[in-house]
């Protein structure tokens, strides 16, 4: 079961996709990366945040029931964008939460909209490394100055080739899990 775990609609439970599509975020691995997060700004209140590779859209609805201004979740399965969609209105999140149902690259090979402060990138664990470092690159254009980039794989990968612009700072490993901190200058 994939729940959020605090804010607005902390408890509320989140349907997953079936199958081996994604592997939703755990609850102690999403608790961890929030308290990082927070740690790091103090509030979610006001940020704008993206949410890459969404699967189910466990990290980016968690972000807005914690006061997170903007969220746009980016899943390039449909059905699985379509269940996204269906959690954000089942827990009232449909006014700032944007589902967008492409692939990472397309989304951002476009033009920005707005800078972003917080984006969590959760790839499937088979991506290519260069097909992430690729991503991370055209990352760069969206990010707000100081912004938060947390790059979710396996702990068996190597650290994401920070592209210029984007600035390793940490790892953290829970379990098979391993989430790699980096932020804009």
């Amino acid at each position: 079961m994939t729940r959020i775990i605090a804010g607005t609609a902390k408890g509320r439970r989140l349907r997953t996709p079936t199958g081996d599509r994604t592997r939703p975020t755990s609850d102690r691995v999403r608790e961890a990366l929030f308290s990082a997060v927070e740690s790091w700004c103090g509030s979610l209140h006001g940020l704008r945040v993206l949410d890459l590779y969404a699967g189910s859209g466990a990290v980016g609805l968690e972000a807005w029931s914690r006061g997170a201004e903007a969220v746009t979740l980016v899943e390039s399965h449909r059905r699985t964008a379509d269940l996204v969609r269906a959690n954000a209105r089942e827990i009232g999140a449909t006014a700032t939460v944007q589902v967008v149902a492409t692939t990472v690259a397309a989304y951002l090979a476009g033009a920005p909209t707005t800078s972003v402060d917080l984006v969590f990138a959760d790839p499937p664990y088979p991506l290519a490394d260069d097909a992430l470092a690729a991503d991370l690159r055209a990352l760069v254009p969206w990010l707000a100055p100081g912004a938060m980039v947390v790059v979710e794989r396996a702990h068996r990968s190597p650290e994401p080739a920070w592209p210029d612009g984007l600035v390793g700072d940490r790892s953290k490993r829970y379990g098979e899990t391993l989430l790699w901190y980096g932020h804009a200058p």
